[in-house]
């Protein structure tokens, strides 16, 4: 009797978790729909819940694939680091634009691969660490692995020096909190 509990039990938490994360999914779509669209006709936001409900009923196990609370802690964490990542990405486009109108722009241009080691081991900073240096102009990852070491193409020396730097900090924070 009380296995056939757990098995009972254990299948709702499956479909719980399921739909959790459908409704994940579905909100964050039908979020980038309006954001991106702009559109607010009664026609055109029924066709992006449609469509939004499409997408999150095919999608929904590879965006959240096991829903948890921390997801709540993330977003929260990641709303609070994407202005200063969008800042950043501002100023490395400023510091390009200096050496590309630069009279001795050949000279400034002073290619670098840069190694270096982070305390991250989760999957999911990795990534965003990743990635927010490739987003960042002058900076492209070459490789990173699960132990936390990256290879970055750095296009001149400040923009080599620079990391890891504070991105690696608040990127741990964030996502390893």
């Amino acid at each position: 009797m009380r296995a056939r509990y757990m098995q009972t039990r254990k299948g709702f938490m499956n479909l719980l978790g399921r739909g959790i994360s459908f409704l994940l999914t579905f909100g964050l779509m039908f979020l980038l729909w309006i954001i991106f669209s702009g559109m607010f006709e009664p026609l055109l936001l029924w066709l992006g819940v449609v469509s939004c409900l499409i997408v999150a009923a095919m999608s929904h196990m590879l965006i959240f694939p096991y829903p948890r609370l921390a997801y709540i802690a993330y977003l929260f964490r990641f709303a609070g680091y994407l202005p200063w990542l969008i800042l950043k990405v501002f100023q490395a486009n400023i510091h390009l634009l200096k050496i590309i109108f630069h009279p001795r722009m050949m000279d400034l241009i002073d290619p670098h691969i840069v190694t270096f080691q982070t305390n991250m081991r989760a999957d999911l900073s990795i990534t965003a660490m990743a990635n927010s240096m490739t987003l960042t102009p002058g900076t492209i990852t070459v490789s990173a692995d699960q132990e936390g070491r990256f290879r970055v193409h750095a296009i001149d020396r400040p923009s080599a020096e620079e990391l890891p730097g504070k991105m690696g900090q608040k990127v741990q924070r964030v996502f390893e909190g």
